[in-house]
């Protein structure tokens, strides 16, 4: 270690000069002031001195204190009430080593008594005493500080207060210091650790406190100096202040010159007189206009100094206007209003800055009775926009459809060949789907309820002519719908007739779908190895349809098959073939694909179920798919037998999961970039059919009570139908639809695909409808809520028995036909007169039977004359209920009395006759 000087030594340990060089002393060191230098022998020296004083004459301690605990286990009590106590035992015991010699145990310092125990504890207090008034002082320094700078506004006042407040600390530690002097002598000393310990902690903390004292004066006295030029600041700039107010106003000049102006020191007051301070007494007397110049100079000096003390403070104030934040417009605004097919109310007057009360009232002036949702077309808005003086902008509502097609119809790709897309459609029951299984070997058509299909199918099919993407068509009546799809998305139709069935209505209406989309025919004539199988027939037939066999000179051909034993299957695919070679089909690939849908539907466990037909592009696991108001990406693939696929090209037909909802059957679709625009436009075509459907219930509305009101109430039956798929919901819907007349009608409450839910059955008890689920099944919830609350649920798997049970329904709901049928006819011969009954007719049934309770006509010269029933009915005697033909009898008619020789009483009856659909 170097040398150091004995206050550079004082620091580095924490104590105080003077009791360094006491100690120093007591170790027999020749040190007397402060600037003596202490070399490293004379630091060891000093160090083994202060040891041998606390007793540390070797390392190991003469004293040693040990501490043991043990844990026991009371039991007490005995049975239920035994309990376990837990019994801690602590001992303490204190080892003191004894000294080995006479001159050792003299040199061991004695046990401090109680008397020096207080005394220190005392010391000890009054130090943490000391300590704490010094932190009190530093704090009330920095609060007064903070304050000195917030009050800043007069500089000469500020001042002078620090200069008073400097003054004020300078003496206080001075005060202090002398105090701590004074305390610093220590007693007399006691040879004990505990002792010297607290003693140091004592003077560290006067030593703290010294170099706190210090280093606050240092403060104090540069914000002194700070203070003292912002007050020769502010003076300077006063004096400039008053110089020009005195060049620019002589006369308040003068009038200030006769002012007593006071000392320095008044000067420094001025800003206490201002603060509402009262003015010593015994000043001179001023008068009174002197006093009002002298108020004008004070609030002149107030401005400004309120100004200085503004920019003197470290943060700025902020001044908030109290004004409102709204101009008035100078003139008329014109606004852009956009408007297309069609706009709401409430739209409008948004676009117009307008309340929607004042513009439906500007409607109703205009003869329109419209609400704030409902919506108005182009012209009516047109009108009333340019009468209140703003601009039409018409804009189309398909804008942004059109936008994302257009931007993905740009992508140009290679064009290459691609598998014919072939339809099989016909009649029902012609053999259609056995015709595919033959070609696909599968089984399909064994597994269809009631032997029908009831689903448009979609299969990719390896054969001995390539591939080829076949679509299985319905061929009920219902599903002509399915059958227009079909043929719009197909590039050749194989027109399926039974020979021992010739031409149906369901065949004329595929050749008409085929013709209307342009698409070429194969006919395969099926069941050609059954016994009653003609075809020459079916060519005659269809030649009737203007379908000429290439035989006769026409041009489509005409195959002879059979799906049961296999017979011609090899020409009809050869005969797809050459005509779709003939048709040079091509597509383009590495484009975004675009295809149609094929059907959709709603499965537990997987969501909803789309099933697409790849038309152009190639379609990936993770594109973004929009088809009709549905979007969504394409989380899963798998093809017609349920192997999953990464990539779908052209004329390939899959299933995919990911579609927030379910597509219409025969929508396009799309893959797009951009999520966000396909939801847009999903939304935009959802929100375009709720409003064509409301129109559309509103004018049925309409139409509704105007025929009502014409012929009576008509009969709803309403209904809530489920379907397993899209394609068949609409099939039912559009079938429903044709049923009924002007008394009846079927009123569907809600459609949708998927399984019975409890909420069908909730809006099914509200409206009173049946609920009809096609290929699904009601949950048990739903069905536990339907026992309870008595809806009825009827289960369907074919579509005929499901239309002939809506029909027998709507039958029930029609007013039966009333009939008269005649009975018996009684010729009157004569009329006696009865006091009791009055006329009698003596009669002779000529026809039937005379029954006696049942209605009556009396007829004069073939016209009726009287309408009522009989009173009595006598065969002699007796009163009778009929009388036969051939027989003479006594009639008498109720309420009348003029019945003559000649006339008839016609017996008639009244039937019920049942009507149906």
């Amino acid at each position: 270690m170097a040398e150091v000087t004995v206050s550079e030594l004082a620091k580095s340990v924490g104590a105080t000069e003077e009791r360094l060089l006491k100690q120093m002393k007591e170790a027999g060191l020749p040190h007397t002031s402060a600037d003596a230098v202490v070399s490293d022998e004379e630091k060891q020296v000093l160090l083994n001195f202060l040891k041998s004083s606390h007793g540390e004459k070797s390392a190991a301690p003469r004293k040693i204190t040990l501490k043991r605990k043990t844990t026991t286990t009371l039991k007490t009590g005995s049975g239920t009430g035994r309990k376990t106590v837990n019994v801690e035992v602590r001992k303490k015991r204190t080892y003191v080593k004894r000294p080995e010699s006479e001159g050792e145990a003299e040199a061991v310092a004695p046990e401090p008594t109680q008397a020096e125990l207080d005394r220190v504890q005392a010391e000890l207090e009054q130090a943490r005493a000391e300590q704490a008034e010094a932190e009190r002082a530093r704090a009330e320094a920095e609060a007064k500080a903070a304050q000195e700078e917030a009050e800043a506004k007069a500089a000469a006042e500020a001042a002078k207060q620090a200069e008073e407040a400097a003054a004020a600390e300078t003496e206080a530690p001075a005060e202090k210091a002398e105090t701590a002097g004074e305390q610093e002598k220590p007693a007399a000393p006691v040879r004990s650790t505990y002792v010297d310990d607290i003693e140091a902690m004592r003077i560290a903390a006067m030593e703290r406190r010294k170099k706190q004292v210090e280093e606050e004066a240092k403060e104090l006295e540069e914000k002194k100096a700070r203070l003292e030029e912002e007050r020769k600041r502010a003076e300077e700039e006063r004096e400039a202040k008053a110089k020009k107010a005195a060049a620019e106003k002589p006369s308040l000049r003068r009038k200030m010159e006769t002012v007593s102006v006071p000392a320095t020191k008044d000067e420094d007051e001025e800003p206490r007189k201002r603060r509402g301070r009262k003015a010593p007494k015994g000043g001179p007397k001023k008068s009174s206009k002197t006093a009002l110049y002298e108020q004008a100079l004070e609030a002149f000096e107030d401005d400004e100094a309120e100004k200085r003390s503004t920019r003197s403070l470290s943060r700025p104030t902020l001044k908030i206007k109290n004004t409102h934040g709204f101009k008035r417009p100078t003139g008329k605004q014109v606004y852009e209003v956009q408007i297309g097919e069609t706009i709401t109310v409430g739209d409008l007057a948004k676009q117009l800055n307008m309340k929607a009360g004042e513009l439906i009232k500007r409607l109703m002036k205009m003869g329109e009775m419209v609400t704030i949702n409902q919506a108005i077309d182009r012209d009516t808005a047109t009108l009333i926009v340019e009468e209140l003086g703003h601009k039409v902008v018409m804009r189309s509502e398909n804008e942004l459809e059109e936008s994302l097609v257009a931007e993905v119809s740009q992508a140009k790709g290679e064009e290459v060949g691609r598998a014919p897309v072939v339809t099989v459609m016909g009649h029902v029951d012609h053999g259609k789907t056995s015709l595919l299984d033959y070609i696909r070997e599968t089984k399909v058509a064994s597994g269809e309820a009631g032997g029908i299909t009831q689903h448009i199918g979609a299969y990719r099919v390896k054969t001995s002519q390539g591939e080829v993407a076949f679509l299985d068509t319905p061929g009920h009546a219902a599903f002509t719908a399915m059958r227009a799809r079909g043929a719009q998305a197909t590039d050749v139709v194989i027109l399926v007739v039974a020979a021992d069935d010739g031409v149906m209505p369901q065949t004329e209406e595929a050749i008409q779908h085929a013709k209307a989309a342009g698409v070429p025919l194969v006919v395969a004539i099926n069941k050609c190895d059954k016994e009653a199988a003609d075809p020459d027939r079916v060519k005659n037939e269809l030649a009737a349809k203007d379908v000429i066999p290439e035989d006769w000179g026409g041009d489509t051909q005409f195959i002879e098959v059979s799906a049961h034993t296999g017979q011609g299957i090899d020409d009809l695919l050869e005969a797809v073939s050459l005509q779709a070679e003939m048709l040079e089909l091509k597509a383009e690939v590495g484009v975004p694909a675009r295809g149609v849908v094929i059907e959709s539907r709603l499965e537990k466990g997987r969501g909803v179920v789309a099933t697409l037909l790849v038309q152009s592009g190639e379609l990936k696991r993770g594109d973004i798919v929009l088809a009709g108001q549905s979007y969504g990406r394409v989380r899963a693939m798998t093809n017609e037998l349920g192997q999953s696929v990464k990539e779908a090209g052209p004329s390939t037909p899959v299933e995919l999961l990911g579609l927030d909802s379910t597509p219409n059957a025969g929508d396009d679709f799309m893959v797009v970039a951009d999520e966000r625009k396909a939801r847009e436009v999903a939304e935009q075509r959802a929100e375009k059919e709720r409003r064509e459907r409301m129109q559309r219930q509103q004018a049925a509305k309409l139409e509704n009570m105007f025929a009502d009101m014409e012929a009576g109430e008509r009969k709803v039956l309403p209904v809530v139908i489920k379907a397993d798929v899209r394609g068949s919901l609409e099939a039912i819907l559009s079938a429903l639809a044709d049923i009924g007349n002007e008394e009846v009608s079927v009123n569907v409450v809600s459609s949708g695909v998927g399984g019975i839910a409890e909420n069908d059955i909730n809006l099914a008890l509200t409206s009173g409808a049946i609920v009809i689920g096609f290929n699904t099944r009601a949950d048990v919830a739903a069905r536990k809520l339907a026992e309870t609350e008595s809806v009825e649920i009827r289960y369907y798997s074919v579509i005929y028995n499901l239309l002939d049970e809506v029909k027998q329904a709507l039958s029930g709901m029609l007013e039966p036909e009333v009939r008269e049928e005649i009975v018996g006819i009684a010729e009157v011969r004569d009329v006696f007169r009865s006091p009791k009954f009055g006329a009698i007719a003596g009669c002779m049934v000529t026809e039937g039977t005379v029954h006696r309770n049942k209605p009556i006509r009396v007829l004069r010269d073939n016209v009726v004359i009287y309408q009522g029933e009989l009173e009595s009915l006598r065969r002699f005697k007796d009163d009778v209920q009929e009388v036969r033909n051939g027989m003479e009898c006594g009639i008498g008619v109720k309420d009348y009395n003029d019945v003559k020789p000649g006339d008839q009483i016609e017996v008639y009856d009244i039937v019920k006759v049942a009507r149906e659909l």
